[in-house]
């Protein structure tokens, strides 16, 4: 269902916020994302509070040295999340350290951070993104963060089991705000992204619930054309 490709970015600052916006958004969406901001604040309780209507993407970004990061991954599978992310710039070492820590929790998936969507795209940036996606298959990892204008070409070198997030939603008159490389939620299907991260289209939205179901009428449109 198109839902389920739809991660929301719990970009709060409050337990409470992220309850009331989960509370909105139960049936509409099939994932909440929780980010350093929210985390810091409300720790792992909030996380496994969240987890009881959605699945949960933990999106910290470990960078480290590789058995720090082992570690990190270890502590988040025993959070029980379904999904966490690592630097792809952290290196081979690292990421296989995360992989060797993940392959404890098969239900839930690592995949790694290429080029941030704040920065702006060229053919020099889709070739690092290329090459960094290459490494994290080789060492194991489920997928990437991306744009949706790198997701076609990542599935191309690493088939469609590679999973690809793709952040930089927008749609309508939305201020693109630090985003560089943006779609629409249609644009992205259409470009075989597996899950797409939106944060302030849904969660600055008078109503988050239809502004979820907005992003999903258009991604059901776009598969039917």
């Amino acid at each position: 269902m198109m839902k389920d490709k739809i991660m929301v970015a719990l970009d709060v600052p409050t337990a409470t916020q992220a309850l009331q916006l989960r509370d909105q958004l139960v049936g509409h969406v099939g994932w909440l994302k929780v980010g350093l901001r929210l985390f810091v604040a409300e720790g792992p309780a909030l996380i496994r509070e969240l987890a009881q209507h959605h699945r949960i993407f933990l999106d910290l970004k470990f960078h480290d040295i590789p058995n720090t990061v082992h570690q990190a991954v270890e502590s988040a599978g025993a959070l029980g999340v379904d999904m966490v992310n690592v630097h792809a710039s952290g290196g081979e070492a690292m990421l296989r350290a995360a992989s060797e820590a993940a392959a404890a929790f098969p239900d839930m998936r690592l995949i790694a951070v290429t080029v941030l969507t704040s920065v702006a795209g060229g053919d020099a940036i889709r070739q690092q993104i290329l090459q960094a996606a290459a490494l994290v298959a080789d060492c194991g990892l489920d997928g990437v963060v991306c744009s949706a204008q790198e997701v076609a070409a990542i599935k191309a070198q690493q088939g469609s089991a590679f999973l690809t997030v793709t952040p930089g939603i927008r749609w309508g008159h939305q201020s693109l705000q630090d985003q560089a490389r943006i779609a629409t939620p249609a644009d992205a299907v259409r470009c075989g992204t597996d899950y797409m991260v939106i944060g302030r289209p849904i969660i600055q939205a008078k109503d988050p619930a239809a502004a979820a179901d907005e992003a999903v009428a258009m991604m059901s449109e776009a598969c039917q054309t």
